[in-house]
C-alpha cells in the first residue's frame, strides 16, 4: 500500500504519466477508432431496427462510462476525505467534465435512437430520468468547484456532493431492475447468453467499450496533470502576493 501512495505523489505522478501518456494516447485512439469503424461500417443492419441499431456503439459505451466515471469520482473523493490526498481530489475534479460529456452523449444518442423506436425523442422513463438527474449532478459538481476559492474547502464540499450523487448513479445503472415499467430495455451486454446481443454486434461493442475506457483514462490523466500545474501556479501566485504585502 505504501508504494501505491508513493506513486500518487504529485511529483512522481507527473513523472510516470509523462512517460506513459504518449503510448496510452496512441493506443486509446487506435482502439477507439477501430471499435467505432467496425461497429458502424462492418456490421449488418438489424432485422428489426435497421441501421439505427448501430448507434449502440456510441450509446452503450458512453452510458456505461457516465455511470462508472461517477463511481471513480466517488472512490477518489473518499480517498480525499480519509487521506487528504490532493491528487485524488484533483483526479475527481478532472473526471467530472469527461463524465458530463459521456452523459450528454448517452442522452443525445438515446434520443436519436428513441425517435424511430418509440416514436418520441424523450420519455419520462425511470432510467432516462435518472440519467438526466445524473447530468445535473455532474454540472452541479463542476459549478461547486468553480464557486469556492479555497481548493481544500471545494474538495470537501464536492466530495460530499459526490457521495449524494452516487445514489443517482446507482439508480441509473439499475433503474430497469428497480421499476418494471418504462420503455427502456434491459442490459444489452450481459453474462447471460440468452440476454446478450448477437456475436456480430457483441465483439465490436467490446472493442468500442475498451476504446471508451482507454480514452477516459488518457483524458483524466491529462486533465489531472493540468490541475496539478494550476494548483502549483496558484500556490506561487499566493506566495508572491504574501511577499508583496
Amino acid at each position: 500500500m505504501a508504494s501505491i501512495w508513493e506513486w500518487a505523489n504529485p511529483r512522481k505522478f507527473m513523472a510516470w504519466t509523462d512517460r506513459a501518456l504518449p503510448l496510452l494516447s496512441v493506443l486509446s485512439a487506435c482502439i477507439f477508432i477501430i471499435g467505432l469503424v467496425w461497429g458502424f461500417f462492418f456490421t449488418p443492419d438489424d432485422y428489426r431496427q435497421g441501421a439505427t441499431v448501430k448507434i449502440f456503439y456510441l450509446h452503450v459505451p458512453s452510458a456505461m462510462m457516465a455511470i462508472n466515471i461517477w463511481g471513480m469520482m466517488l472512490v477518489a473523493s473518499l480517498i480525499w476525505i480519509v487521506r487528504r490526498h490532493h491528487v485524488s481530489a484533483l483526479a475527481a475534479k478532472s473526471a467530472a467534465a469527461i463524465g458530463m460529456t459521456m452523459t450528454l452523449i448517452a442522452l443525445i444518442t438515446g434520443a436519436i435512437w428513441g425517435k424511430p423506436m418509440w416514436g418520441t425523442y424523450w420519455e419520462w422513463d425511470p432510467r432516462l430520468t435518472s440519467f438526466l438527474i445524473l447530468l445535473l449532478f455532474y454540472i452541479g459538481y463542476m459549478a461547486l468547484w468553480e464557486a469556492i476559492e479555497n481548493p481544500d474547502t471545494a474538495a470537501d464540499l464536492t466530495s460530499v456532493l459526490c457521495l449524494v450523487g452516487s445514489v443517482f448513479a446507482l439508480l441509473s445503472r439499475y433503474a430497469v431492475n428497480f421499476w418494471n415499467q418504462g420503455l427502456h430495455q434491459g442490459a444489452s451486454l450481459s453474462l447471460d447468453a440468452q440476454e446478450n446481443v448477437a456475436d456480430v454486434y457483441w465483439y465490436p461493442a467490446l472493442v468500442a467499450i475498451a476504446g471508451f475506457i482507454l480514452l477516459f483514462v488518457t483524458l483524466v490523466l491529462l486533465r489531472t496533470r493540468t490541475e496539478i500545474r494550476a494548483r502549483r501556479l496558484h500556490a506561487l501566485e499566493m506566495r508572491e502576493r504574501v511577499q508583496g504585502q
